[in-house]
C-alpha cells in the first residue's frame, strides 16, 4: 500500500510518497526532501528516522513482539538452537537437515584461531577489558584473510566468512578470559556443539573437562538465541553503517563491538547486576530501594526495567525468567540477588508509578542473574551479548553489501557553530 504526504514549507505544498512495511507499519519518504526544498528534517538519535528496508527482525514495541524473519522468538527460544537461528537470520530460511549439517561443519572447521594470533593476545595488559580484546582481536583476524575484502564482489566467499567469524567470536572471547586470569588456553573440540565448546573453553582445565550440564548449556544459547538480532539497535546501524563504505565483514563487526560496548547499550545487564549487588549491601530486600527510585531527590536508577522499544513487557524477559529459576535449581543454590530481582518485579509489577511508566522487566535484569550463576564474570557480560549478535550483524551486514541501491551513509546536520570569521594573527589576538 503506498500513498501520499503533504508537506508545507514556507507556504509551499510538497508531495512526498508514503510507503508500508509487511506488518502495517507506515514511513513517509523524505529521500527527495533535500534536493526538491533545501530542506532536511532533525531527528536526534534518530528515533523516528528509518534508515533502511530490511526483512531480518519485526518488533512491535507497543504489543511486545519479536519475530526474526517472521518466526515469534518464543518459538525460537523453545524449539531452536542459536546455530539453527544464525542460519535462518543470515540467509532467510530455516535450514533444512543438509544445509544446517553444512553450516555446522563450516563453523566447526572454521573454530580455530591463526596460530600468531595467539600471540596477539599477551599483547595485552591484565587490566584490558574483553571488549577492547574482542574488537581489536576481530579486526586483528581480518588480516590473515587476504580475500576477506572481496566479499562485496566475490559472494561464494562469503558463507566461509560467517561462519568463520561467528565461530571464532566465541573462541576469541574464551582465550581473552583465560589470558586475563593467566589461565592456560584451551583448544575447542570439534566433537562438541557450539555452546557446549565456549563453555569447554572458558571453564576447562588441562585434564580436566568441564561438566556440561544440559540447563546451563541451553541457558546460555537461550541467551544467545534472545540477543541474535533487535532491529536498528545502536550496533546493528553501526555495523551497516560500516558496511555501507564498502568495508570487509570483520571491520563491521568490529565496529558494532565499540557500539555495544557502551553501557546504555550492551553493558545494561552489568548495571543490573551492580544494583542487585548494592541493594544486597544495603540490607534490603528491594523494598527501600523501589521507594528511593520513586524520590526524584534520590538520584537512585532501576535498571533492567523498561526499554526504548518495548511499552509493554519485553518478551524476551518472560522467556528468560523461567529458564533462570531451571539453571539456579539445576546448581542446587539459591541466590540472594534472583530473591531481590523476584521482590522488585512484584512490587513494581504492582505499584501504579511503575506500571504507568510503563517500566516492566527486560531481557537485562534476568540474563546477569543467569550468567553470574554459570560462573562468567561481570566484565564479561557484554562479550556474551557480543557472541550472540554476531549472526544479526553479519545478517544485516549481508542486506548492504547485497542491495544494488545501497548507498554510503551520510547523515546532514543543522550547523550551530558560528559564521565566517576572519583569521587574525597571533600578535592581533587578545
Amino acid at each position: 500500500m503506498t500513498g501520499n504526504a503533504e508537506l508545507i514549507l514556507d507556504g509551499k505544498s510538497l508531495s512526498l510518497p508514503t510507503v508500508t512495511g509487511s506488518e502495517g507499519e507506515v514511513g513517509i519518504d523524505i529521500s527527495s526532501l533535500r534536493a526538491k526544498t533545501g530542506a532536511i528534517t532533525l531527528d536526534p538519535a534518530y528515533g523516528n528516522t528509518g534508515s533502511c528496508y530490511s526483512d531480518i527482525t519485526f518488533i512491535d514495541g507497543e504489543k511486545g513482539i519479536l519475530r526474526y524473519r517472521g518466526y515469534d522468538i518464543a518459538d525460537l527460544a523453545e524449539k531452536s538452537t542459536f546455530v539453527e537461528t544464525s542460519f535462518l537470520l543470515i540467509y532467510g530460511h530455516l535450514p533444512n537437515a543438509e544445509e544446517l549439517q553444512t553450516f555446522s561443519n563450516l563453523l566447526t572447521e572454521n573454530q580455530m584461531l591463526h596460530e600468531s594470533m595467539r600471540f596477539n593476545f599477551q599483547g595485552f595488559p591484565a587490566s584490558a577489558h574483553p571488549m577492547a580484546i574482542l574488537s581489536a582481536m576481530i579486526n586483528a583476524a581480518s588480516s590473515y584473510y587476504p580475500n576477506l575484502i572481496c566479499t562485496v564482489n566475490r559472494r561464494e566467499r562469503f558463507p566461509n566468512h560467517a561462519a568463520r567469524l561467528i565461530s571464532q567470536v566465541r573462541t576469541i572471547a574464551a582465550y581473552s578470559y583465560r589470558v586475563s586470569h593467566g589461565l592456560p588456553t584451551i583448544f575447542p573440540k570439534s566433537s562438541l556443539h557450539y555452546t557446549e565448546n565456549f563453555l569447554h573453553m572458558m571453564f576447562s582445565n588441562p585434564g580436566e573437562d568441564y561438566e556440561l550440564k544440559p540447563e546451563i548449556v541451553r541457558a546460555l544459547d537461550m541467551i544467545f538465541i534472545l540477543h541474535a538480532d533487535h532491529e536498528q539497535n545502536c550496533s546493528t546501524s553501526t555495523v551497516r553503517m560500516v558496511a555501507s563504505s564498502q568495508a570487509n565483514l570483520y571491520a563491521s563487526a568490529s565496529a558494532g563491538v565499540c557500539a555495544l560496548w557502551g553501557p546504555l547499550h550492551g553493558g545494561a545487564n552489568q548495571a543490573v547486576l551492580e544494583m542487585l549487588e548494592q541493594i544486597h549491601q544495603d540490607g534490603d530486600d528491594g523494598t527501600k530501594f523501589l521507594k528511593a527510585v520513586k524520590d526524584k531527590t534520590s538520584n537512585r536508577r532501576l535498571m533492567g526495567f523498561g526499554h526504548r522499544v518495548y511499552k509493554n513487557f519485553d518478551p524476551r524477559a518472560l522467556i528468560i525468567k523461567a529458564q533462570c529459576d531451571k539453571v539456579l535449581a539445576q546448581l542446587h543454590r539459591s541466590d540472594p540477588l534472583l530473591e531481590i530481582a523476584k521482590k522488585l518485579e512484584e512490587i513494581a509489577l504492582n505499584d501504579d508509578y511503575f506500571i504507568s511508566r510503563k517500566l516492566y522487566p527486560n531481557v537485562d535484569f534476568y540474563s546477569g542473574i543467569i550468567m553470574r550463576a554459570i560462573g562468567i564474570p561481570v566484565d564479561m557480560f557484554t562479550v556474551m551479548f557480543a557472541i550472540g549478535r554476531m549472526p544479526g550483524w553479519i545478517a544485516n551486514f549481508k542486506e548492504v553489501m547485497e542491495n544494488p541501491d545501497s548507498r554510503i551513509s551520510r547523515p546532514r546536520q543543522i550547523y550551530t557553530g558560528e559564521t565566517l570569521r576572519s583569521y587574525r594573527p597571533m600578535a592581533e589576538r587578545a
